[in-house]
């Protein structure tokens, strides 16, 4: 936004004002990262089916595809036969022509992938459309109850109708706004690459994601405090996307001095600071990809909860179970690209693990608080007080260092 003033002949200033987040704080203390580096990194995978097929039928829509053709280095035989299959394009003498009345761009969005947008309607003022939710986002922040940001201004959702896809709001002041919970389950569907790094297995490629909004908090402006809960009952949302993930060795585990829960405690605040670092590095918003905390082969997964955070297992109605009952303890760290398909982020946290991972040690050391905090591994109230203490731990096994002991 900065970029976009003062383009005529006026002057203009833009001033950031540090949030308490890693994202925010990392920033504050790194500012040649924002200042001296080229903003151009925009990552997109042409490979992903969801926008190659959209190319194609903006392509068809101004020149007929030839039998053989390519789209860059894509052999498209088969999309063609699809979209053949569906009407939406015609062959004739060797040729596949645009069938439909309807314009194809008018369908592909700018700042997503899936068209599937939830309409916000404000009743205030007179059922006026307010804004467009994209469909993956629409659980966390148009549900019932939520405070949504809309221009400045707060607005309650009084009803989300999922099944129509509209969310009924009012304008409304209050002196907080609603962060979401919710569980996470990843199946891994196929490994691209890995590799070992020290003490934990790296590997991106493709997995299968089932996420549940399950309730949400009510954090307050200015202090973040967490100042209540609420329940919220929607259908799970499914996603096959890609991921970047690593698998910490159970022989590491065992020399760090904390129990299995301190140590899924410590996860669940590594992968909040992670996923904020990971955030900077890719130069994309953190609702642009998602972290899970569970085991490699999907049998149980972290949630946070109301009271804390649980153990699941991967099971349809998940039952809180006992850290200790898991045989084989392999936590693993999962951050994914929040698209269908996914958009490429995956690889370049793969090929950058070693330097994330020391960046994220770098935010928590450089933190001033004693126990956590939302500027490194997420509030005390929600991962626990001695968070932090293992969470450095943790980092420091990852890169096998040594600089403090555990007692």
């Amino acid at each position: 936004q900065a970029g976009r003033a003062g383009r005529k002949s006026g002057k203009s200033l833009a001033v950031l004002i540090g949030r308490s987040t890693p994202l925010d704080q990392y920033i504050m203390n790194n500012p040649e990262f924002f200042f001296a580096n080229s903003p151009e990194n925009a990552r997109i995978n042409p490979e992903n089916l969801y926008i190659l097929v959209s190319h194609i039928k903006c392509a068809a829509f101004e020149l007929p595809f030839v039998e053989g053709e390519k789209f860059g280095k894509e052999d498209l035989q088969e999309i063609l036969k699809y979209l053949e299959e569906n009407g939406i394009l015609h062959r004739t003498g060797g040729k596949w022509h645009w069938t439909q009345d309807s314009y194809p761009a008018n369908d592909v969005p700018l700042r997503s992938i899936s068209s599937d947008n939830f309409v916000v309607v404000d009743k205030s003022d007179g059922n006026r459309i307010l804004a467009y939710v994209d469909y993956s986002a629409a659980p966390t922040t148009i549900h019932d109850e939520a405070i949504y940001l809309c221009e400045g201004k707060q607005y309650y959702v009084e009803k989300l109708d999922f099944q129509h896809r509209k969310a009924y709001v009012k304008e409304e002041n209050t002196d907080y706004f609603t962060d979401a919970m919710d569980y996470t389950k990843i199946r891994i569907l196929d490994e691209f690459d890995s590799k070992n790094s020290r003490n934990c297995m790296v590997e991106h490629g493709e997995v299968h994601v089932t996420n549940k909004v399950v309730g949400y908090k009510k954090i307050k402006f200015g202090t973040n405090e967490n100042i209540g809960y609420g329940k919220i009952h929607l259908p799970e949302n499914e996603l096959h996307t890609t991921s970047y993930w690593f698998t910490l060795e159970p022989s590491a585990l065992d020399t760090i001095s904390f129990n299995r829960s301190e140590i899924v405690d410590g996860l669940v605040g590594t992968s909040y600071l992670l996923l904020n670092i990971a955030s900077v590095l890719l130069m994309c918003d953190t609702r642009d990809i998602h972290r899970a905390i569970g085991d490699k082969s999907a049998k149980w997964f972290a949630a946070q909860s109301q009271n804390g955070i649980g153990i699941y297992t991967f099971a349809e109605d998940p039952n809180e179970i006992s850290i200790n009952s898991i045989d084989r303890f392999e936590p693993t760290i999962f951050i994914y690209d929040n698209y269908p398909g996914g958009i490429g982020f995956s690889e370049v946290l793969f090929d950058q693990h070693d330097f994330l991972v020391n960046q994220a040690l770098q935010r928590i050391n450089n933190c001033s608080c004693q126990l956590g905090c939302p500027s490194c591994v997420g509030p005390i109230n929600e991962v626990g007080a001695g968070t932090k203490e293992v969470a450095i731990a943790i980092l420091e096994k990852i890169l096998d260092k040594s600089s403090i002991i555990l007692n």
